[in-house]
């Protein structure tokens, strides 16, 4: 972990390692415009007839991800080029107008591992704009579902279960639901604690791309990966990865006075001997959203397992319970000394 880390932070502060960007490519003029192209291929992100993206896009990917019925996630950034994301020392990170992160959902067992959707950030001038594609049948593009869309999917999980699901593929409001602070749409994933740009930080890639920090930024955990992190900072980065974009005081789920962030203090606003507040039938008549040392008796654990659409959390983005989550987080819970 450490090694990935100065990597990293080798990686950002080079000056050199140009990426070429082969012909055709991204599109500047469509990803800086105002519309609203209705097939994925006019971005010129994938080669043609394909959803193998086209070279000179940054891959990465995320030390503890989002859970989102285990799909597997791939993920490209596009910048343009002269233009530079600053990393602030706090590992936030300011991309420029042009950005473009992609994000493509797909399961190895369904349909040889193609994508079923893409879904795009893109830094306009007038902000963030959030567009979902969902790949045509054939494979070769992807078709923008601005109202969503529920799709069957048959997969299994890691640990062999076969799942069919109604695959919820968000609508453009239900996007701004997660990717909001203060009201306007914002990328949540990636940020220099939780980002891995594995091979592309030992090449010199990342310096296309992002500038900064002035001090190396500490990853997060795996969640999965006790050789990352003791149980307390892996559950604190699974919470933060699954919960934090709407609990934290800016979010959308503010009102709840639960704060959620990595870097969110450990007391009652993150949960610790915390009573309801605008839970509703969510907190399952228990009296704490983390009650330390009973996992049975958190109302946290209760609305992680839960599938009920006025129970469930996240409320939008799984169609299944994240038994191994939930496992680490009972555990966390458990091992807490009672009366915490």
């Amino acid at each position: 972990m450490r090694r990935v880390a100065a990597a990293l932070a080798a990686a950002l502060l080079c000056a050199s390692g140009a990426v070429a960007v082969s012909e055709p490519g991204p599109q500047q003029a469509v990803i800086d415009g105002d519309t609203m192209p209705r097939k994925l291929s006019e971005f010129g992100l994938f080669r043609v007839g394909t959803s193998e993206p086209v070279g000179g896009l940054l891959p990465y990917t995320l030390h503890t991800p989002l859970f989102s019925d285990y799909a597997e996630k791939h993920r490209l950034i596009w910048i343009p080029p002269g233009q530079h994301a600053e990393v602030a020392d706090d590992g936030a990170i300011a991309f420029p107008l042009g950005t473009v992160i992609v994000k493509s959902f797909g399961w190895p067992d369904r349909a040889g591992g193609a994508p079923l959707e893409t879904r795009l950030l893109i830094h306009r001038a007038d902000g963030w704009a959030a567009l979902p594609y969902i790949w045509d049948a054939d494979g070769k593009d992807a078709t923008l579902a601005l109202a969503g869309r529920r799709v069957p999917v048959t997969f299994r999980s890691p640990d062999g279960e076969a799942h069919s699901i109604r695959y919820a593929v968000p609508n453009k409001n239900q996007c701004k639901e997660c990717h909001s602070k203060a009201g306007a749409i914002v990328p949540i994933g990636p940020k220099a604690a939780n980002i891995d740009f594995g091979a592309a930080a030992a090449r010199g890639d990342v310096a296309r791309f992002l500038t900064g920090p002035a001090r190396p930024v500490a990853p997060m955990p795996r969640w999965d990966d006790p050789a990352s992190g003791s149980l307390h900072d892996r559950a604190r980065a699974y919470l933060d990865a699954n919960c934090s974009y709407c609990h934290n005081p800016e979010g959308s789920a503010s009102n709840s006075g639960l704060f959620l962030r990595w870097t969110d203090p450990v007391g009652v606003n993150y949960g610790i001997g915390k009573r309801p507040t605008a839970a509703g039938r969510g907190s399952g008549g228990m009296e704490f959203a983390i009650k330390p040392g009973d996992p049975d008796h958190s109302f946290l654990i209760y609305r992680l397992e839960s599938l009920d659409p006025g129970i469930a959390m996240p409320e939008i983005g799984r169609s299944t319970v994240h038994r191994e989550g939930v496992a680490l987080l009972r555990q966390w819970i458990a091992e807490m000394p009672k009366g915490a």
